[in-house]
């Protein structure tokens, strides 16, 4: 099988190149950040102390996360409910954050992704893929860009879905994110030593996606033939 790590922070655009990058492969996408949404989701609804693990840990239990592809789009449901649209807001990448940072959770998750690892071509993004989920991907890389190109993506982006923000606000919160990626105890946001970084704030989307899968392409021709 082949795998492949897609690592960076907040707003370096790791879902929307690896959904199409995925897509162009015949891979299955594994979108880690969604499935950390989801749980903070459930946390916010619920009223409790995200940053308490007593609290988080008792919810675990109560919580089923389920991928499914359809129409060609991949759906997230938690407990069932779609919740695909609901885990994109703001708040819930701030939850995400804060339950990303507890080992009770990560475990929680851990074996769900390494099995789908396991038995499919697969593209995977998140923080700590290539240095702690899949070790030993076939391929690793590190999208990143500046906060200020990060910024002005991730606030086109709201204000086209008609979300009430302001640019100020967005870079904010994207700065106050990397802090937390960076200085979490449990698995904190960096580059795996293996991995190819790429920097996207001078590209286009479309520049950025024919980066990468120029680099896909190259390592699985390079697999084959050390086959």
């Amino acid at each position: 099988m082949v795998s492949v790590a897609i690592d960076g922070p907040s707003g370096a655009g790791k879902s929307s190149l690896a959904k199409r990058l995925a897509a162009e492969l015949g891979f299955i996408y594994v979108d880690t950040g969604a499935m950390y949404r989801s749980i903070g989701l459930y946390g916010m609804r619920k009223g409790i102390d995200l940053n308490d693990t007593q609290q988080v840990g008792a919810c675990l239990g109560e919580i089923a996360i389920r991928l499914a592809f359809e129409d060609g789009n991949q759906h997230i449901y938690l407990n069932d409910e779609d919740v695909s649209q609901e885990i994109r807001k703001e708040d819930a990448g701030m939850a995400a954050s804060a339950v990303a940072s507890q080992p009770q959770v990560r475990q929680f998750l851990l074996d769900l992704q390494r099995d789908m690892a396991q038995k499919y071509d697969i593209l995977m993004d998140g923080r700590d893929i290539g240095t702690v989920i899949l070790p030993n991907a076939t391929l690793k890389i590190f999208l990143t860009a500046s906060v200020q190109a990060r910024a002005e993506r991730r606030y086109k982006e709201l204000v086209e879905k008609g979300d009430k923000v302001t640019f100020e606000q967005v870079k904010t919160d994207i700065e106050q994110r990397d802090w937390q990626d960076i200085h979490r105890e449990t698995a904190p946001l960096r580059k795996a030593p293996d991995a190819i970084e790429v920097d996207t704030s001078d590209m286009t989307l479309q520049q950025s996606f024919d980066a990468l899968l120029s680099l896909i392409q190259t390592r699985i021709a390079q697999q084959k033939e050390n086959m």
